[in-house]
């Protein structure tokens, strides 16, 4: 069993003993910290209590963390909203609708079924920042929030219009062409992994005048049909189903709908890192700016940021990261490199369903096939490796020795060590809780990226025995 306490929230397995997975006493806990730092931060102008929005994916274990979270919060003595089945997205949007102090997304993203967790969200309806969830744990863990008395107990109510007000929000985007959709009469598959997905991206197909759609896993019982994480090796079902038939693309999104992936008309995968290479390509065809990803994310949206005139910026791992990297260059479109679209026309956060408009906005316009588009943009492999150490090798020392050996390479280390390679690199974090270090490299050629990545491995083996032999 496992329960991990960060500062973006709480995140475990359902069942077991207190403090080691994610038990309802851990909720409680966990959910009343967050409510004393909401009243220690919001400003009332009246005599009304604070209000946080609620709303949760369809993992089964969904409801019961609900209940728990929405009597939480009541019994600190704040308003609870609970939009009920909904998208990460959609909670975020209905913060700043509501005008609420926070919210509350009850979901573990792409984690298997026994997982579930709490994602913590601001007045402004994003990801709270690392110094306010620093602030949460410490209250959690010391225990210094209290319960209000009866009469001061908060209200609870329901409202389940916002999946409605999501599409209608994303409809009324300049960018998002619902007549050149409707005319190209897409023939769609979607995998939604029997949550949320499989309500909620119908409605906005429909709503973008698709006609033609087949759902696969498009109950919303939380029993994943597959791993739900959107990777080339969980899309098979929906892989072959398509090159069995003649659809002209498949769209594939995670538990919380805030990841995006696409297959081809032939079964092959788009790419989920070119999701956002594709979208950033659609707008800055449109409106000349800069971009943001992480640094793990591939160097093709930067390509296609130059070509267009814009700059591009890399920011640390993490979409807060992202968020506050966009804020500060101005970016028009950003994200990162596993399908989550960042649309600040919209709102500042990853959304799948904008995600989705935009996208296929791009290939009605641009006249080509899904496999074609994907064609138009320069071919990067990326490889993903770890390196596990023993407890007593100081994992920053073994950084910094990396970074002096290739210091006349580009390096960034706003998070962990990257360097550059001419058009190749290699990015190297840390653990926050094992001694492992993470490796990511990317190159033309999937044999380069791990040659790469290779070589940094043996660089760091080198490094360590070293330091056991000193």
């Amino acid at each position: 069993m496992s329960l991990i306490k960060s500062i973006s929230g709480i995140r475990g397995t359902i069942g077991g003993k207190p403090g080691e997975s994610l038990t309802p006493l851990d909720i409680v806990k966990f959910t009343a910290a967050y409510g004393a730092w909401i009243k220690a931060h919001t400003i009332i102008q009246t005599t009304e209590a604070p209000k946080v929005i609620i709303g949760r994916d369809a993992r089964i274990s969904g409801s019961m963390v609900t209940r728990l979270v929405a009597a939480t919060l009541q019994s600190v003595g704040i308003d609870v909203v609970d939009i009920g089945l909904s998208t990460t997205p959609t909670v975020e949007l209905a913060v700043t609708a509501e005008k609420a102090s926070g919210g509350i997304i009850i979901t573990a993203s792409h984690n298997p079924v026994q997982w579930n967790a709490l994602k913590l969200l601001n007045g402004d309806g994003e990801f709270i920042s690392a110094a306010d969830g620093e602030e949460i744990l410490s209250i959690a863990e010391n225990e210094t929030f209290e319960f209000v008395e009866v009469k001061k107990l908060g209200k609870y109510f329901t409202d389940d219009t916002y999946l409605q007000k999501h599409i209608d929000a994303i409809l009324q985007l300049p960018l998002v062409n619902r007549e050149a959709i409707a005319a190209k009469q897409f023939y769609i598959m979607v995998d939604a992994i029997n949550s949320t997905g499989g309500v909620v991206v119908p409605m906005l197909l429909k709503a973008l005048g698709v006609k033609k759609i087949t759902l696969l896993n498009g109950e919303p019982t939380g029993n994943f049909a597959h791993n739900p994480e959107p990777l080339p090796e969980n899309l098979l079902q929906i892989s072959g189903e398509i090159q069995r038939s003649r659809f002209d693309l498949g769209i594939v999104v995670d538990p919380d709908v805030d990841r995006l992936a696409f297959v081809c008309e032939d079964g092959s995968m788009f790419g989920e890192e070119y999701t956002l290479v594709a979208v950033a390509d659609y707008i800055l065809k449109h409106k000349t700016g800069n971009t943001v990803s992480n640094l793990s994310s591939t160097r093709a949206l930067r390509d296609v940021t130059e070509k267009a005139g814009g700059t591009y910026f890399a920011s640390a791992v993490g979409e807060v990261n992202v968020v506050t990297a966009m804020k500060e260059n101005k970016a028009v479109i950003g994200g990162e490199g596993n399908g989550g679209i960042i649309y600040p026309d919209l709102h500042f956060g990853r959304d799948a369903l904008v995600g989705i408009a935009l996208f296929l906005s791009h290939l009605a316009v641009s006249g080509h096939s899904i496999s074609r588009l994907r064609s138009v943009y320069p071919n990067y492999y990326i490889s993903k490796n770890k390196i596990e150490l023993t407890p007593e090798i100081d994992v920053n020392e073994v950084l910094e020795t990396i970074q002096k050996k290739y210091e006349k390479n580009p390096i960034n280390t706003v998070d962990g060590v990257k360097i550059e390679f001419e058009k190749e690199w290699v990015h190297l974090r840390k653990s926050n809780t094992e001694p492992i270090i993470r490796i990511y490299s990317e190159s033309a050629t999937q044999a380069t990226a791990e040659y790469l990545a290779n070589k940094i491995i043996t660089d760091i083996k080198e490094i360590v025995s070293q330091k056991i032999r000193a």
